[in-house]
């Protein structure tokens, strides 16, 4: 969509429908370049060739759309996107920790040789791979977060548990994430899940949630969206804010401007 005029028109809608909310209310908003899959299997599927040019002209695009808004762009944070290769509900196709700090590298350096304030890896559903990418992040120097998807238990898909996983990740590479997010998930499965990551609770920071209340495994393939109402979600994202160290919030599936909006009327 950033290849052509329509997709850009869209997009650019789309992102502004959400960053004129935080200029309403005068909140600092983080903005995600559309870089989730321009992996090198994913840009070459797609006949787009070069990696680093795709990445560069996703985060040249959520750029210019910050320049849009003056002297508020400088509450804005721009993040470069990553993911894990495979699909995201799905922990028995997570890479491991030696594949994945080689299949991600490229990427990693192709956003770092941008002008992301940071990079962002999301729906990391197993150990292994975030083990891994944080080790490729590590070596670009640019400050970077991981985001989890976890059970209410406390564990993440492919049953490591969530204060071990950032124990690991933290001791292991340098420089550690700026902090860890947790996403896809619903804000009541977060709560519980960050009750139980003990002494790594002061390290997760942010949360992007579902409007579902339904399991990774309820959701997969499903052929529609399940959503809540926009006061309800707003509702629970303030109680996961007061409960824990979670500043950063934010939507993930089933989530648009209005559930952004009522998050924000609570904050005021």
């Amino acid at each position: 969509m950033v290849y052509n005029s329509r997709g850009r028109h869209v997009l650019r809608s789309i992102y502004r429908g959400y960053l004129d909310i935080a200029r309403e209310y005068d909140r600092e908003m983080i903005v995600l370049a559309p870089t989730w899959r321009t992996n090198p299997e994913r840009v070459a599927r797609a006949g787009l060739g070069d990696v680093v040019a795709v990445n560069r002209d996703c985060v040249d695009f959520v750029l210019s759309v910050r320049d849009d808004y003056d002297d508020f762009g400088r509450k804005i944070l721009i993040g470069g996107l990553m993911a894990c290769k495979n699909d995201a509900y799905r922990p028995n196709e997570a890479l491991t920790e030696e594949q994945a700090a080689e299949f991600h590298m490229a990427q990693a350096e192709a956003l770092s040789s941008t002008q992301v304030d940071f990079i962002l890896v999301s729906t990391l559903p197993a150990r292994s791979e975030a083990v891994g990418i944080a080790r490729a992040l590590a070596r670009t120097g640019v400050p970077f977060v991981l985001s989890y998807i976890v059970r209410a238990d406390g564990s993440l898909l492919d049953g490591s548990p969530l204060n071990e996983t950032i124990d690991i990740i933290d001791a292991s590479v340098s420089p550690a994430p700026v902090f860890h997010m947790l996403n896809c998930v619903h804000p009541s499965v977060c709560e519980r899940g960050v009750a139980a990551a003990t002494e790594a609770r002061a390290r997760i920071k942010g949360l992007q949630a579902n409007t579902s209340l339904k399991t990774p495994e309820e959701l997969e393939g499903s052929d529609t969206l399940d959503e809540a109402a926009p006061d309800l979600f707003a509702d629970a994202m303030i109680r996961v804010h007061e409960g824990t160290n979670i500043n950063i919030l934010g939507g993930c599936c089933g989530t648009d401007e209005r559930h952004i909006r009522a998050i924000a009327e609570r904050l005021g």
